[in-house]
């Protein structure tokens, strides 16, 4: 005799609206102890990249040494054949602007005539000449951690900027650093080493807005020269044109010039002034107390002077970061 069993009803394949919100929450929880590691990943990267612009800009900077028996100077000021009457330092080229035809992929050297001022006339042009050249933006100057954008239309940007030494009275002539205003200095007079002197580092790109400003983007500004606390502190009046780092051309504060009168990415902020008097000579020379800043946590990347790029961290004791600004302090390597 047959006997059939009851047809058992198919089971229902699927999630219960419990078992799928825990899941959602599940992938919630690894997404987000993937994204810091993926972010810290990126960004290790782009401090590499960074790093390896330092590092060419200290290799142009060595074979510039090999052609010319010294570093380029910080910037130029000298009298216009065709000016005679205009101030020195409207010439104000940079090193990075001498550096370039040692640079891989800028040649741009060729649309610069240096032989000309960089400005000309009492609105500060840009001679004719040189209005295509330093436009243009050159991605070794730039560090992927920033904006890499311009951020004025006239001029492209840098990110990089040589070093003036421990900053004394906001001076950029005759300081105590690899580069200053017309400044000449040998391998030989770096007394304290090579590898013990910082010869360029980064900042962050300028980005001038209200009040409250962001010291890490903006500047103070006062009428004034020599630089003191006292007056930097008392200035009101912040930088709403000409950002940080507009122009790789320009070798002074605001651009392809720097010092270590504070330590990197300083909670104080950076001061900038100039000089009315002076004749023409001195007439019109910026000053400035301007810290090395970046985007990477914790610290910057500094190039030294026998071209390896260290990193270095914004706790650094203030006066070993001078020390490593200055080509003759007299500091022992153990000091720093």
């Amino acid at each position: 005799m047959n006997s059939r069993r009851p047809a058992q009803r198919a089971k229902h394949a699927g999630f219960t609206l419990v078992e799928l919100l825990v899941v959602i929450a599940i992938i919630g929880v690894l997404v987000s102890l993937l994204l810091p590691a993926i972010q810290s990943s990126r960004e290790a990267s782009r401090r590499s990249a960074c790093a390896n612009n330092l590092r060419q800009i200290a290799l142009a900077a060595q074979n510039y040494v090999t052609a010319q028996t010294s570093f380029p100077a910080g910037s130029v000021s000298r009298e216009s054949p065709d000016s005679p009457f205009s101030p020195w330092t409207f010439y104000r080229w940079s090193a990075l602007a001498t550096l370039t035809p040692y640079l891989e992929g800028a040649a741009v050297y060729d649309t610069l005539d240096l032989e000309k001022p960089l400005y000309s006339g009492s609105s500060f042009d840009v001679t004719p000449e040189n209005r295509e050249g330093v436009a243009a933006v050159i991605d070794v100057f730039l560090c992927p951690s920033d904006a890499a954008a311009r951020v004025t239309e006239r001029f492209g940007p840098t990110n990089y900027a040589v070093n003036a030494g421990s900053g004394g009275d906001g001076s950029p002539i005759d300081t105590d650093g690899v580069f200053f205003v017309n400044s000449q200095t040998r391998p030989a007079d770096i007394e304290d080493g090579l590898s013990n002197t910082v010869l360029a580092s980064e900042s962050i790109l300028g980005a001038p807005g209200d009040a409250p400003h962001d010291v890490r983007v903006e500047y103070k500004f006062v009428q004034a020269s020599p630089l003191t606390e006292a007056r930097c502190e008392a200035s009101a009046s912040w930088n709403v044109t000409d950002p940080r780092g507009f122009a790789w051309a320009n070798g002074e504060f605001r651009c392809a010039l720097y010092n270590h009168y504070e330590t990197p990415n300083s909670g104080t902020a950076d001061c900038m002034g100039v000089a009315f008097g002076g004749g023409l000579e001195r007439l019109f020379t910026p000053y400035g107390w301007r810290a090395a800043r970046s985007n990477h946590p914790g610290g910057v990347n500094a190039a030294l002077a026998d071209g390896a790029v260290r990193y270095t961290s914004d706790s650094i004791d203030r006066e070993v970061w001078r020390g490593l600004s200055t080509v003759a302090g007299g500091e022992l390597p153990a000091d720093l």
